[in-house]
């Protein structure tokens, strides 16, 4: 009889701890970052992606980035990739501008570091409400890369800092549609 009592009084005194450890917990795990179609009407449930637009050099730039953001709509799974005709929004964008310049050399004053910038202009059209959900003129992300092995990391091409740079960019336009904050 005597070994429950001492068991009685640890449970009690384990149970007013965790209690308010679980309270505490859980109540951080609300302030975490999370997606939600709260930003989205109701009326909203496909969009449409066309091949963007190339005022660039860059030979065939424009479709690695479309598909980049159908890829991003597709996995995020917030809203069904259509074709035009069926869509409640549509993304159209222009490759404004592209950039690979050197951003930093080594001891011996060879380039060693670039910078790849990309601009696009994007509009997103509520063809429903037949209003403009948001626009950007000038969307601009950029990727450094290493062309000599650093500490820590292989060198990389050109190609390489452009796909890294097209991720940035589609990763925004998916952000900026169907997040809420």
């Amino acid at each position: 009889m005597n070994a429950v009592v001492p068991a009685r009084a640890a449970r009690r005194v384990v149970t007013s701890w965790l209690a308010p450890l679980v309270a505490v917990a859980l109540g951080s795990a609300g302030c975490a970052y999370t997606t939600s179609t709260a930003a989205l009407p109701p009326h909203v449930h496909t969009i449409a992606i066309p091949t963007f637009t190339n005022e660039t050099t860059q030979y065939a730039i424009e479709q690695s980035l479309t598909q980049a953001v159908i890829d991003r709509f597709v996995n995020d799974n917030h809203l069904k990739v259509v074709d035009e005709k069926s869509a409640d929004y549509v993304i159209r964008g222009t490759l404004k501008d592209y950039r690979n310049v050197v951003f930093g050399f080594n001891t011996s004053e060879n380039a060693s570091e670039y910078r790849v910038t990309i601009v696009v202009a994007v509009t997103v059209k509520d063809m429903v409400k037949n209003r403009e959900v948001w626009s950007d003129g000038a969307l601009s992300r950029y990727s450094n890369y290493y062309v000599v092995a650093v500490p820590g990391s292989a060198a990389k091409t050109e190609f390489d800092g452009r796909a890294d740079a097209i991720s940035k960019i589609a990763d925004e336009i998916l952000a900026r549609t169907v997040q809420s904050w």
